[in-house]
C-alpha cells in the first residue's frame, strides 16, 4: 500500500512544492545582486566580506545547499552526510578556506534546535576551519533565521565560537594584468520572489510536503528534479554576471552545477559527441554512464541556452539522492567543479570541468 501511495503522490506533491517555493524574476534578480555587491564594495552594514587572494597560492572549497535536517525520511543530507565529512577532512587537510554559500541547514522543515542536535558531528567538522579563521558562511533561503544575531547566538556560537558569523555575500578580490577582478559569492535565492523567505512558501514545505515525505519514506529533491525552472534561473543569473566588467559569479541555490556558464550535462553531451566522433570507444562507454547515473536530476530539461561568456558558476549542491555531492575549488590557480561521490574504497573525489583561472579571466569582459 505505501509503494502505491509514494507512486500516487510522488509527481503532485513535488509538483506542489515547486510551484510555491521559486520563482524568480529576472529585474527583481539584477537589482537584488546589483545591490548586495555594491553595499558590499562599500562596507555598507554586515552583508559581507572583502577578501585579497593570490591567484596562484589561494585555495578555496565553495559547497552549498546541504540542507542538513533530522536523520529522518525527509532529510535531503542523510545520503550525502558520509561524502560530506571525508570532503570537509580533506580540504581541512590540505589547507583549504572553505567558504559555505547557504541552505546549509532545512530550517523550513525542522527547528534549529533538532537540526544542531542532529548534525552535531558534521558542524564539529565545519567549525575546525573557523578555528584556524578559514571558514565563511553565507545564508541561504532554507536557513534564513542563521541572518539574525539572537539564533546565531542560541544555536551556532556554541559549536563555532565567538568568532562566527553569517553573511550575504562575500567578495574575493586579486590583480592580473594590472587591473582588478573579483570573485563574487552569494547563495542565488535573491529575486527569487517565492523562495526570499516568503512565509507560506516555507508553510507549504513545512506543513504539507514533510509530514507526507516522511510518511512515504521518500527523499525528493524537487529542485534538482525541476530543470526547466533551474535553468532559467541559472540563465539569469548568467546574464547578471555577463553584465558585471572582471567578475565571475559563484552562486547555489538551483542545485544544478555550473562551470564556466555551461550546465555539466550539456559539458558531458558535447563531450560524447566528441568521442563517438574520435571513435574513442571507451571514452564514450565512460561518459554515457556518467549521463545514465544523472538521468533522473536531468530529466525534464526544456530550456537550452549557450551561455558562451564564462562568467557563471554554480556548486550544485550536497543533497544529490544517490550521496554524491559537488562543489567549486579555487586552488593552485585553477578553477575546478568538482564531485565527491562513494566507491568501494569509500567517498573519492573526481574532478568534472576545470579551468586556468587565468585564462576565465582573459576571457571576461
Amino acid at each position: 500500500m505505501k509503494k502505491l501511495l509514494q507512486w500516487l503522490f510522488r509527481k503532485p506533491v513535488a509538483w506542489l512544492a515547486e510551484k510555491v517555493s521559486s520563482s524568480p524574476d529576472k529585474e527583481a534578480v539584477f537589482a537584488s545582486l546589483n545591490k548586495l555587491k555594491a553595499d558590499i564594495e562599500k562596507s555598507k552594514g554586515t552583508n559581507g566580506v572583502i577578501m585579497p587572494f593570490e591567484m596562484e597560492g589561494a585555495k578555496y572549497i565553495v559547497f552549498s545547499d546541504q540542507h542538513k535536517g533530522c536523520k529522518d525520511f525527509a532529510d535531503d543530507f542523510a545520503p550525502a552526510e558520509t561524502n560530506y565529512r571525508r570532503a570537509l577532512q580533506h580540504y581541512f587537510d590540505q589547507g583549504y578556506t572553505f567558504i559555505n554559500i547557504g541552505d546549509c541547514e532545512e530550517l523550513w522543515e525542522n527547528t534549529p534546535k533538532a537540526v544542531i542536535e542532529s548534525n552535531r558531528l558534521t558542524l564539529l567538522e565545519e567549525a575546525r576551519f573557523l578555528q584556524e579563521d578559514r571558514y565563511y558562511r553565507v545564508f541561504g533561503n532554507h536557513d534564513l533565521e542563521w541572518n539574525y544575531l539572537i539564533q546565531q547566538n542560541q544555536y551556532l556560537k556554541p559549536i563555532f565560537g565567538e568568532k562566527f558569523k553569517v553573511h550575504e555575500g562575500v567578495l574575493l578580490k586579486t590583480r592580473y594584468k594590472n587591473q582588478e577582478y573579483a570573485v563574487f559569492l552569494t547563495h542565488g535565492h535573491q529575486g527569487d520572489k517565492k523562495s526570499d523567505g516568503n512565509p507560506f512558501s516555507k508553510w507549504v514545505v513545512a506543513a504539507i510536503w514533510t509530514p507526507i515525505q516522511r510518511f512515504l519514506e521518500v527523499t525528493i529533491n524537487t529542485t534538482s528534479d525541476s530543470f526547466e525552472l533551474v535553468d532559467r534561473h541559472n540563465i539569469m543569473m548568467y546574464e547578471w554576471s555577463a553584465t558585471q566588467k572582471n567578475l565571475v559569479f559563484i552562486s547555489g541555490h538551483t542545485h544544478k552545477p555550473v562551470f564556466a556558464s555551461l550546465d555539466h550535462i550539456d559539458r558531458l553531451t558535447r563531450q560524447l559527441e566528441k568521442a563517438i566522433a574520435t571513435d574513442n570507444e571507451e571514452q564514450a562507454k565512460v561518459i554515457t554512464a556518467d549521463i545514465e547515473k544523472r538521468k533522473l536530476e536531468y530529466a525534464g530539461k526544456q530550456v537550452v541556452k549557450t551561455m558562451a561568456h564564462p562568467s557563471y558558476f554554480n556548486s550544485g549542491c550536497c543533497c544529490f539522492s544517490d550521496g554524491d555531492i559537488t562543489g567549486i575549488e579555487i586552488s593552485d590557480g585553477f578553477i575546478r567543479l568538482t564531485k565527491w561521490e562513494s566507491s568501494d574504497d569509500g567517498p573519492q573525489r573526481k574532478v568534472l570541468e576545470e579551468a586556468p583561472l587565468d585564462y576565465i579571466f582573459d576571457s571576461l569582459i
